[in-house]
């Protein structure tokens, strides 16, 4: 039987785990009822969560985008795609620490922020639902 989530309330957990790459938010999906709890250490008690949250075989942890893979490799596949003949500068800005700052500026100064957001945001969907797949997840209201 599939798990079936609302898919408005499971991007909101993936932008939430999304914030903080260092583990600070965190959500999970308990496979039997689809409910999706939060957790996170910067804010007290956010909701009151079951004590077997930890237990994988009844609860999924939502990814993040480092989970999903759509850090380096999906900025250089836009710029690849996108802005050719700044890929050698975009693939150096990411050889240093800031390199989100730096490539954002670029952006900005090229006149492609909104494109970046757009390319980056088609490619969460697109992940989000093949972990959906992979995890047996059914989505309602998408």
């Amino acid at each position: 039987m599939p798990i079936i989530v609302d898919w408005n309330e499971l991007t909101l957990a993936h932008e939430f785990v999304s914030t903080n790459g260092g583990g600070d938010a965190e959500a999970f999906l308990r496979r039997e009822s689809g409910m999706i709890y939060w957790r996170s250490i910067d804010i007290e008690d956010f909701e009151e969560l079951p004590d077997d949250l930890d237990d994988e075989e009844k609860y999924l942890a939502i990814p993040g985008k480092r989970q999903l893979d759509l850090g380096k490799q999906l900025v250089l596949d836009f710029a690849r795609e996108r802005l050719p003949d700044l890929y050698d500068d975009i693939r150096d800005i990411f050889r240093r620490k800031g390199a989100y700052g730096r490539f954002k500026g670029l952006l900005e100064r090229r006149g492609a922020l909104e494109d970046w957001h757009a390319f980056e945001a088609k490619a969460q969907e697109q992940a989000l639902k093949e972990w959906c797949e992979e995890n047996g997840i059914e989505i309602k209201g998408e």
